[in-house]
């Protein structure tokens, strides 16, 4: 496997430590970020692969970073996986929208969230 690197953005220390810790383990370089600003700085630096982008976070959200993926002609196709506490169809609708390639709310199983950024990375 040709070395792939993830950007993971939450302002929950806990989560994103475990996420990126289960990321690291599945053989991924990842980049541990805590807001949205940072998240959105990492991925034009680091040009992942895939970024993990909590929804909720303080200053710029997860969807206002992905809005800004999908809009800078050079970072558009990198994936984006929203993983967020907020489950409504409206939520989950607006994440799509917006550009997200996969949703997942919280409470989420790491392993579950592993398997989907390989799926999402062997699709291409």
């Amino acid at each position: 496997m040709t070395e792939r690197t993830v950007v993971v953005a939450d302002d929950d220390a806990d989560i994103r430590d475990l996420v990126a810790f289960k990321l690291a383990n599945a053989g991924y370089t990842v980049v541990p970020v805590a807001d949205g600003d940072e998240a959105l700085h990492a991925i034009g630096e680091h040009r992942p692969d895939l970024a993990v982008l909590d929804v909720m976070m303080p200053g710029r959200s997860g969807l206002d970073v992905l809005r800004a993926i999908r809009d800078d002609g050079e970072l558009a196709r990198t994936k984006v996986i929203l993983l967020t506490a907020r489950a409504r169809e409206v939520d989950v609708d607006a994440g799509f929208s917006t550009g997200a390639d996969d949703y997942l709310t919280k409470p989420f199983s790491p392993r579950e969230l592993v398997h989907r950024v390989t799926a999402l990375l062997d699709r291409g």
